[in-house]
């Protein structure tokens, strides 16, 4: 028997502890082989569901896309998700190949984000290493993927709070500061506002992504396309729920790309009864609106104190309250005739503390 049969022979033979190991060193030292190696590294870079879900986000991102989805529900603990992309896709040869380690599609490239390093070719197979369910549900070469990974939450931990939404500060050096509990919403709105340039990022239910689906393949996809595609195959991920004719069909193209649900709410998404979800930028940018229109709380205490300290009430000139009391009298009479009151009554203005009181007897007309 030569020796690299010996080896086979013993492996076969010997615990599973054995075939982690390349050498023996002695003293209690081993050196591991390179795939024990890639599979604890993988079982590290993964601790909680968010940050697989980052993983799968650098993924879409460095397959070119520019529109991503992401489906996300938990039943009797399991966390899924599923990210749908209208990226450069997976051969089909190729499907579950990219989830085993170093398999890369950037062999002259690597992209350094604020998460750290990728395209090592490592991401996947840390996602499928640490999920109970992992795999390309659909794709096609330039028209996008869908994929599917399943978390036991009991070994994969996440945040307990998974509903609330991260609150964004201006920063006095004009930088944004995300606040709240570090769950995929957080996650999410973080990627999004990262590469805000670059993607257009949506989270939501099942339903609420196909309803997003179906909303923006139906304010995308042009006659021509509709025309003269030979099946929903021919058709980006991202716009195929809008060549559904009915709650069945809708049905059947949603679950092909990793969206299950009833044709009750098949029907109701068509009906426009479930409504599609804004982009994270869009509800980052309304937040941060809100932010700026809305007085600070410095200022909001500032104001309470200076009237608890009995500061002087704010002074109109006689004339302009004057002036402004005849508008206030000739828009009363309006109103006054319609509700038949008597429109003319005595108005008077009066400033008392932060607040202008108008006061208009309502009385009967004769």
């Amino acid at each position: 028997m030569d020796e690299a049969s010996l080896t086979d022979f013993v492996q076969a033979v010997c615990n599973e502890s054995h075939l982690r190991v390349e050498t023996d060193l002695g003293g209690g030292f081993v050196r591991l082989r390179s795939e024990e190696a890639e599979r604890r590294q993988a079982a590290h870079d993964i601790r909680a569901t968010e940050d697989a879900l980052i993983e799968l986000l650098r993924n879409s991102r460095d397959a070119h896309a520019h529109m991503i989805f992401v489906a996300t529900s938990k039943s009797d603990g399991k966390r899924k998700l599923v990210v749908i992309d209208d990226g450069d896709g997976v051969p089909e040869t190729m499907r579950d190949l990219i989830f085993e380690p170093r398999v890369t599609s950037k062999l002259d490239t690597m992209h350094m984000d604020k998460w750290g390093v990728h395209g090592r070719g490592m991401a996947l197979y840390a996602v499928r290493v640490n999920a109970a369910e992992s795999c390309i549900v659909e794709s096609k070469v330039g028209k996008g993927t869908a994929l599917k990974a399943v978390f036991d939450t009991l070994r994969v931990s996440e945040k307990t709070d998974q509903s609330t939404f991260p609150t964004f500060e201006m920063t006095k050096s004009n930088s944004i500061a995300v606040r709240g509990p570090k769950n995929l919403l957080r996650a999410c709105c973080e990627f999004a506002f990262e590469h805000r340039n670059q993607v257009s990022l949506y989270i939501g239910s099942a339903s609420e992504i196909a309803a997003t689906l179906y909303a923006y393949g139906n304010a995308t996809l042009s006659i021509l396309d509709r025309t003269f595609a030979q099946g929903s195959d021919d058709i980006v991920l991202t716009k195929r729920l809008a060549l559904a004719a009915d709650e069945e069909t809708f049905c059947e193209i949603a679950e092909s790309i990793g969206l299950e649900m009833s044709t009750r709410t098949a029907y109701r998404i068509m009906k426009g009864e479930i409504k599609p979800v804004a982009s994270l930028m869009e509800l980052i940018q309304e937040a941060l609106i809100a932010q700026m229109e809305a007085p600070s709380t410095a200022g909001k205490k500032a104001n309470a104190n200076s009237s608890k300290r009995g500061k002087k009430p704010m002074h109109f000139a006689p004339e302009d309250l004057k002036s402004f009391e005849q508008k206030v009298k000739s828009d009363f009479a309006d109103l006054s005739q319609a509700y038949y009151l008597n429109e003319n009554v005595p108005i008077s203005t009066q400033v008392r503390g932060n607040q202008l009181i108008i006061r208009i007897p309502l009385t009967a007309e004769d």
